[in-house]
């Protein structure tokens, strides 16, 4: 069973033309996009958005990326895209779901890996940072 998690973020993304193929649906790469627009604003409802990890003094690139498509949006569709915390205390873990904004319908589900990497070693971190950790304490209802 997939987590919940302990904080989410819902954006609604509307489909661009420029975004759907020759089939008319969304071509499955722009997903990771708007996985992207998501997770940033689960960041920022932490507190500890991209620009803050990088004061911080770390970088956390994705390692793992899982999507499972069910339904394929088409042009001017708005979806609803969740982002979740679900592991934050040794690497930073959301699932998303994407649902039609309109029916609720669930057209994707995914999942994103991110790790801590000191920029000036350039370590991978086996913890989170503290700085990032307070953070999520702090957001936690």
């Amino acid at each position: 069973m997939r987590s919940k998690g302990v904080i989410h973020a819902d954006t609604q993304i509307q489909v661009p033309f420029f975004d759907v193929d020759t089939m008319h649906v969304v071509w499955h790469g722009h997903y990771v996009k708007y996985l992207e627009v998501a997770r940033c604003a689960l960041l920022d409802k932490l507190g500890h958005n991209y620009q803050q990890m990088l004061e911080s003094g770390y970088a956390w690139p994705v390692i793992d990326l899982q999507l499972r498509y069910v339904r394929g949006a088409v042009f001017g569709q708005t979806l609803n895209v969740r982002a979740s915390l679900v592991e934050w205390e040794s690497r930073l873990k959301i699932n998303y779901l994407i649902t039609d904004q309109a029916t609720g319908e669930r057209m994707t589900r995914a999942s994103s890996v991110q790790v801590a990497v000191e920029i000036a070693s350039r370590e991978m971190q086996l913890a989170s940072p503290k700085v990032f950790t307070d953070a999520v304490a702090r957001a936690l209802p």
